[in-house]
């Protein structure tokens, strides 16, 4: 088995205070392409937060050549882009029509060209604003929620196996498991319209973990496998850990996901309506406007009494003035002021409810394969840094000793992740014996 370098990567970065993520794109094991894509912010301020919150993108592309890669490409870069473009809709709304006319542009695409007829790709957006997180979705890439120690799958499977235990609630286990997994019902370009799915809003608590990925992930790793290592290690080592998991399970798809993480320094700072908390106090201008406007009317009355009518005059313009002011006020309609989420709930997620998996239970698993995972490569003969991987390995055992099982599994996931990083490092020098 040849370990390949990622194909894309970055490290957990805060996108603004309280908000963290990372991203990791894999070719996998068996593929000679990468056919999937994805999107991430690269920062983000408080305002921007407030009015059109943080989009997040994952895309499976589908197609023979290169059609694939683009369909993926085009739904990452479509959605994220477009999504900006609707400015006037509100977050939801602008969402869903992005999806649906990337769509379009993919089916154009694909039908303009005979290399890239029913070129298609999956596409799951996540969109994290201060009143909820709400996805849109189609195809069986996935976006997950941990919390409170259970992972939840926010998202339906639009796939024949998800469909038929949808529609015959009855069928046996052994029938849906003869059915095959990789055939999806639903993806963007094939055909001119699409049913995009909308779930949410979901209110965000501190802690609150969400992570999306393309089936190259969910294929090879258990719900509760996921739900563990999210919550025990931090962003950036989850999700290469779990992506060099797959590999090491067969690997024969690429791999995307991308994870992210609120905390408490995020709500903290998001006042009424979804609004951004501000050090400055507002400026009550709506208050001032009628204290004016009551004032200079009186003021005129009096004046026009005494008989000093153009004083008079000079009062009820500054009256009229204020007046007008007060109008523009009330009717101004700015972007912060527009609904950060939809008030009324779509879809029915969560489709699926996992408890991650014991510490204990993933431990022993952890041990099995660590233990073969060094076998393996003494037996090859390859130079790396045993004593580093030793170090690791003694880590979790002393972990285990106190029942400290969150640290021991933190020390067994990265003396898997550091052994195959040495494997690459060996593989990316031209060393063509690096193969187990």
């Amino acid at each position: 088995m040849e370990l390949r370098r990622l194909s894309g990567m970055n490290p957990s970065a805060p996108l603004m205070p309280g908000l963290a993520h990372a991203a990791v794109s894999d070719v996998g094991m068996r593929r000679t392409n990468n056919q999937d894509s994805y999107f991430a912010p690269r920062s983000l301020s408080p305002d921007r937060f407030r009015s059109r919150g943080a989009l997040f993108v994952v895309a499976d592309g589908m197609g023979a050549h290169a059609a694939g890669e683009l369909a993926s490409k085009m739904a990452a870069d479509g959605v994220s882009h477009l999504y900006e473009k609707y400015r006037e809709l509100s977050p939801a709304d602008a969402l869903h029509k992005a999806v649906i006319d990337t769509n379009s542009e993919i089916h154009r695409r694909g039908e303009a060209d005979p290399d890239l007829h029913q070129m298609g790709t999956t596409c799951s957006s996540l969109l994290l604003l201060p009143e909820g997180a709400v996805v849109a979705h189609v195809g069986d890439s996935r976006v997950y929620r941990l919390r409170g120690g259970v992972l939840e799958q926010l998202t339906f499977d639009h796939s024949l196996v998800w469909e038929m235990k949808a529609s015959s609630p009855n069928i046996s286990a052994e029938y849906a498991a003869s059915l095959p997994k990789n055939v999806i019902t639903r993806s963007l370009g094939p055909n001119a319209k699409v049913q995009v799915d909308r779930e949410g809003p979901f209110p965000l608590e501190p802690g609150d973990k969400f992570l999306l990925c393309s089936d190259g992930l969910s294929g090879q790793i258990e719900d509760s496998e996921i739900g563990a290592a999210l919550a025990t290690l931090p962003l950036s080592e989850a999700v290469h850990f779990l992506v060099d998991l797959a590999n090491l399970r067969g690997g024969p798809d690429n791999v995307t996901i991308v994870a992210v993480e609120v905390s408490h320094e995020l709500l903290a700072g998001v006042g009424a309506r979804g609004s951004v908390a501000s050090d400055k106090a507002a400026t009550p201008a709506p208050l001032l406007g009628w204290i004016g406007l009551v004032a200079f009317v009186l003021a005129a009355v009096a004046s026009a009494a005494f008989g000093q009518y153009a004083i008079g005059i000079v009062f009820a313009v500054a009256g009229i003035v204020c007046g007008v002011f007060l109008a523009w006020t009330y009717s101004r309609k700015t972007e912060s002021d527009a609904p950060a989420a939809p008030q009324r709930p779509f879809g029915r997620g969560p489709h699926v409810r996992t408890p991650r998996e014991a510490p204990k239970a993933f431990l022993d698993k952890m041990q099995r394969l660590i233990d073969e995972l060094a076998e393996a490569v003494t037996e090859s003969g390859w130079q790396v840094d045993w004593k580093r991987f030793e170090d690791f390995r003694e880590q979790a055992q002393a972990s285990l000793a106190k029942n400290d099982h969150g640290s021991a599994l933190r020390a067994y996931a990265r003396g898997v992740s550091f052994l195959l990083q040495e494997i690459r490092q060996q593989q990316n020098k031209g060393d063509d014996s690096a193969v187990f």
